[in-house]
């Protein structure tokens, strides 16, 4: 009987395959490759047509013979097409363009906020170890909120990220709650004002505040004034882990709590408590147990990354019930649309 026929029938994988398949996951060449692509820039010089490894390492400044070896073994990865010489992007390849309606440049790039932390993720071993963020082990005891403080380059280039990434979130969460049932919306690390913009759309009595790091904050009041919702909304600068501006009826956790261990998480949600009061109302959002289940790997990738930049995770409904639990609240209402969950909580008593 033919071997590989035989563990065909029974389901067997052939040893040879599944040490290819493990290499194939290992390998960090392709990845690394994409990376320094990304950082030099090199799709956008290609946007109108083919060109040379010579006139492609002319533009980015580097030496054209590395970068056509470099090109070419993303020819056969799917990124580039080649012609002879001349390089072109293919429709994956494209999404590397900073002017791709779906690009993901700012991911990869390794100057920027998000593609220079994962190169953390080489010192994970020693982060478990030591029970110390990997990014904190890469970056000389530094933290991710330090560098970004630190270098107003880093962190415009984060802002724009989750500006983006709540762009297409928000069209899920103006829908999962009454927002005009509030009166004044505080949204607590609320970035660049993108999600309030969407929510003052949608609730035109809303008044609603960001509170956010001085970056942050100052885009807030300039996206704010453009959008014509001055009158209605504004942007202060503060810190989640002291006393918050206690003028809202209700305080908005978008996507912030994973970036957390577990005591800082409990303790900004007592500080949300705390602003709130009595008959207020905190409001979480976080992906949903089902959007958990829909997405997968993409989930469990994101926690493995949480784990490594912060010492955070992504958490269920009942954990982020348990949290909120250590800190006076409890949970009255949740729903969840698109992966995406909205929990609403009120203090206790």
């Amino acid at each position: 009987m033919d071997g590989t026929n035989a563990r065909a029938r029974t389901g067997e994988v052939d040893p040879r395959e599944a040490a290819d398949r493990l290499w194939a996951l290992a390998s960090l060449v392709t990845p690394m490759a994409i990376r320094a692509i990304a950082t030099l820039r090199v799709a956008d010089h290609l946007k109108d047509g083919p060109r040379t490894a010579a006139e492609l390492g002319a533009s980015v400044g580097v030496d054209p013979e590395g970068l056509s070896r470099v090109l070419g073994y993303l020819v056969r990865e799917g990124l580039f097409t080649r012609d002879g010489d001349r390089f072109s992007l293919t429709e994956v390849g494209a999404a590397l363009r900073s002017d791709h309606p779906h690009s993901r440049l700012g991911w990869f790039t390794a100057d920027g906020a998000h593609g220079r932390a994962d190169l953390c993720l080489a010192d994970l071993a020693e982060a478990l170890r030591s029970g110390e963020s990997a990014y904190s082990l890469r970056f000389d005891g530094s933290t991710f909120w330090a560098d970004l403080s630190d270098d107003p380059a880093l962190s415009r280039s984060f802002d724009e990220l989750m500006a983006s990434r709540m762009a297409d979130l928000a069209r899920t969460l103006v829908g999962l709650y009454d927002w005009d049932a509030l009166e004044h919306l505080v949204d607590v690390g609320g970035g660049d004002g993108t999600l309030m913009r969407a929510l003052l759309r949608r609730a035109p009595r809303l008044r609603g505040t960001v509170v956010d790091l001085a970056g942050p904050v100052a885009l807030a009041g300039e996206a704010f004034r453009a959008a014509g919702v001055a009158d209605r909304a504004d942007a202060v600068e503060g810190d989640f882990f002291e006393p918050l501006p206690v003028h809202g009826d209700a305080y908005l956790l978008c996507w912030v709590l994973h970036d957390w261990d577990d005591d800082a998480a409990v303790e900004i949600l007592r500080r949300c408590a705390e602003a709130a009061g009595v008959g207020g109302r905190v409001l979480v959002a976080e992906y949903g147990d089902e959007g958990r289940k829909g997405r997968g790997n993409r989930v469990s990738e994101l926690d493995l990354r949480m784990l490594a930049y912060f010492n955070g995770r992504e958490r269920d409904t009942r954990a982020l019930s348990d949290l909120a639990s250590k800190a006076g609240l409890r949970l009255v209402w949740s729903e969840e649309e698109n992966g995406a969950a909205l929990l609403e909580f009120t203090p206790k008593g």
